[in-house]
């Protein structure tokens, strides 16, 4: 069913948000630290119209699933706590919003981490700008889909997602400076390009082991007398702290030496071996991967033509993400899936995707 089907009249407006996949700096945003996320071709897009009535109604053509507000002071759960928690941010602010009808859909997959609920937040603002002429930026809007996702979804996030929803593209890497919000284009790296594969495991304890190595982070950088794990630059410092502080506050650390040296230039090459040493980082130390995914991973690094390879998100399941040499990624995909297939798993290829290509 499309917008009118479901609401009886066409749109009045309409937004779209790319979902993400982050190449380096994964669990450092909530410490304030550095990221590499890029844009990915899949988005989403989400349609608006004033409501007939005193209720909002939110709409997922993905989950055919309908949701009206009727109490504003009880939060939705699922796809429309989102959508409410941008309302309900934007209000806070001094923005009053009227009641909508909400349509959405979606070609971010959910659960491989790509920031399905970042797209969603940001393509929710841009929608809402676009319908009531707001005067926020693109920055703006990342911040406010961030607290959506925080006081509304329950999820203790950085800002990275957002951001990269917001400001990134699929041509570039954004270098994000997550405490001061200072940020640089930059190219991919020489003759690679990337690839993203879903290991087939349903990221399930995504949000409750997110919060608690947040909780962890903060009490190493209580412990060594930080506002942040970023403050911290020379790993060693990290050994005096009790286990497992020392290992989370390592991979922390670690994780931003990479990403900065990046930021410096570095070959394809040692792109790829920065990310390979960032998934074992969080395996042993941070302790977000799964079996599948790192079997996935390390038969990714094993492949000709794959420069590196790596868990992206919050991990749990999820995605892995490779850089490999441009124009070889659909043959390495297949290569790689065919030999997880035979480890008894099946993944699939999400970029470069092949719907959008086909329908291009």
């Amino acid at each position: 069913m499309d917008f009118q089907q479901v609401f009886g009249k066409p749109p009045e407006t309409q937004a779209s948000a790319p979902g993400r996949v982050n190449l380096l700096g994964e669990h450092t945003d909530y410490n304030d630290g550095f990221v590499l996320p890029t844009a990915i071709p899949q988005s989403t897009t989400v349609q608006l119209g004033l409501s007939s009535d005193s209720h909002h109604h939110f709409y997922s053509e993905n989950l055919n699933e309908q949701v009206s507000i009727l109490d504003i002071n009880h939060s939705p759960s699922g796809f429309a706590s989102y959508i409410f928690g941008c309302i309900e941010v934007l209000q806070k602010a001094g923005y009053k919003i009227p009641s909508l009808c909400v349509y959405v859909k979606s070609s971010v997959p959910m659960g491989s981490g790509l920031s399905s609920s970042a797209a969603l937040e940001v393509a929710t603002l841009r929608a809402l700008r676009q319908l009531l002429n707001l005067p926020i930026d693109d920055v703006e809007i990342a911040q406010f889909a961030q607290q959506a996702e925080i006081h509304y979804a329950g999820v203790q996030c950085g800002i990275m997602d957002q951001m990269a929803s917001s400001l990134a593209d699929t041509e570039h890497i954004l270098f994000l400076d997550t405490r001061t919000l200072k940020r640089r284009v930059m190219p991919l790296p020489d003759n690679a390009e990337i690839l993203v594969i879903d290991s087939g495991v349903p990221r399930t304890l995504a949000t409750s082991g997110y919060n608690q190595r947040r909780a962890e982070c903060e009490e190493a950088a209580r412990s060594l007398g930080v506002k942040a794990l970023r403050d911290i630059t020379d790993v060693e410092v990290t050994e005096k702290l009790p286990e497992p502080l020392r290992r989370r506050a390592r991979h922390v650390v670690t994780e931003d030496n990479r990403v900065l040296e990046v930021l410096q230039g570095v070959t394809s090459e040692r792109f790829g071996e920065l990310m390979n040493a960032s998934h074992a980082s969080l395996r042993d130390d941070y302790e977000v991967s799964v079996p599948p995914l790192d079997t996935l991973v390390e038969l990714l690094q094993k492949t000709p033509g794959v420069f590196g390879a790596r868990l992206t998100g919050a991990g749990f399941g999820g995605a892995s993400v490779a850089l490999v040499v441009a124009g070889e990624a659909r043959s390495i995909a297949t290569y790689v899936l065919e030999q997880y297939k035979q480890a008894g798993y099946n993944g699939q290829i999400l970029v470069p995707s092949l719907e959008l290509s086909d329908a291009a």
